[in-house]
């Protein structure tokens, strides 16, 4: 679980800079934040959950258990991203870069928590590890669309720039 937190968070935080680093490509922008709302800085605890899929789902694939786990994994870190900003922010009335900074790595550790915890457990019965894929690609088509089609909330608005998506960077 260590490992795969430790890989997670260095990948999620290098993709929190890599739209700007790649001159504003749109491709890039579909994985990395392309402005400051939370919606962006849950796709870049999601990105490379997603990606290490790929090595966690040929290592666990085989596990009845493994949509399950994934998606749990994944709305996990879907929820307590906002639910502890917009919480923290409340009660302190400002924004505290470090708290945002902690609960980026919080929700990843949460969501890699969840994944083994769910992963190790009993086996489900299969329409829980069906419904486990069909949540897993929901997230990941939602996931794809929510940067070039935001939603008009505040979740996907950049509190800098007001605006939303590749629209709201800077």
């Amino acid at each position: 679980m260590w490992f795969s937190f430790i890989i997670i968070s260095i990948v999620g935080t290098l993709f929190h800079f890599l739209y700007d680093w790649s001159g504003h490509n749109k491709m890039i922008g579909l994985f990395a934040a392309v402005n400051e709302s939370t919606w962006e800085h849950i796709k870049i605890a999601l990105t490379p959950s997603l990606l290490w899929g790929l090595i966690d789902g040929f290592l666990y694939g085989a596990n009845p258990n493994y949509f399950l786990a994934k998606s749990m994994s994944l709305l996990t870190m879907i929820v307590v991203i906002p639910v502890l900003f917009y919480l923290y922010s409340y009660l302190l009335k400002k924004h505290v870069l470090i708290i945002d900074i902690l609960i980026f790595y919080i929700a990843i550790f949460l969501g890699q928590y969840c994944f083994y915890f769910v992963l190790d457990g009993p086996t489900i019965p299969y329409i829980f590890s069906y419904c486990g894929a069909v949540t897993f690609l929901f997230i990941f088509g939602f996931y794809m669309t929510a940067t070039l089609l935001p939603l008009k909330n505040f979740l996907f608005k950049d509190p800098i720039t007001k605006k939303y998506g590749l629209k709201g960077h800077k």
